[in-house]
């Protein structure tokens, strides 16, 4: 099949996919992929801003080191990442540098957090309203007011 030029299309430039030592597909043998766009890749943040700030503010750390936003990521390693109140760890298994389905990213790498860590953001205590009008009684009288001012001081 030709093009609209008559020239005949040529082959694509990129190299060919193949296996990793991980068992992820990776292209090429030597690919460099950064932290921040991995932990982003893998959906541990939201943007890629975001991850390369946690690792400039020392959230992300591997084998007890921080690490800076352009540090290689190397598959085995076990990373320690802080996204939100979750401390996650996760091993590489895999390389990639763009972001890819939340179905695929079991692929790439192995979720080794505990189960504790989920369970803590559920544990958050919530605190009781000081004074609670019911529902449909309108705007508080000043007796009303009264009332409630010790609560508010």
């Amino acid at each position: 099949m030709r093009n609209r030029h008559g020239k005949s299309p040529t082959p694509a430039t990129t190299p060919p996919l193949e296996q990793s030592s991980g068992g992820a597909l990776g292209i090429g043998a030597a690919i460099d992929v950064r932290m921040d766009k991995w932990l982003w890749s893998v959906r541990l943040y939201k943007s890629r801003s975001l991850a390369a700030s946690a690792c400039t503010s020392g959230k992300v750390q591997v084998g007890g080191h921080s690490v800076k936003a352009s540090r290689s990521v190397k598959v085995g390693e076990i990373i320690t990442a802080v996204a939100g109140d979750i401390t996650r760890t996760v091993k590489v298994t895999g390389l990639l540098e763009s972001r890819v389905g939340a179905k695929q990213v079991s692929q790439f790498m192995e979720d080794l957090t505990p189960a504790s860590e989920y369970e803590k953001p559920r544990e958050k205590i919530f605190l009781a309203p000081a004074f609670q009008r019911p529902k449909g009684t309108g705007r508080p009288t000043k007796k009303d007011r009264r009332s409630m001012n010790p609560f508010l001081t």
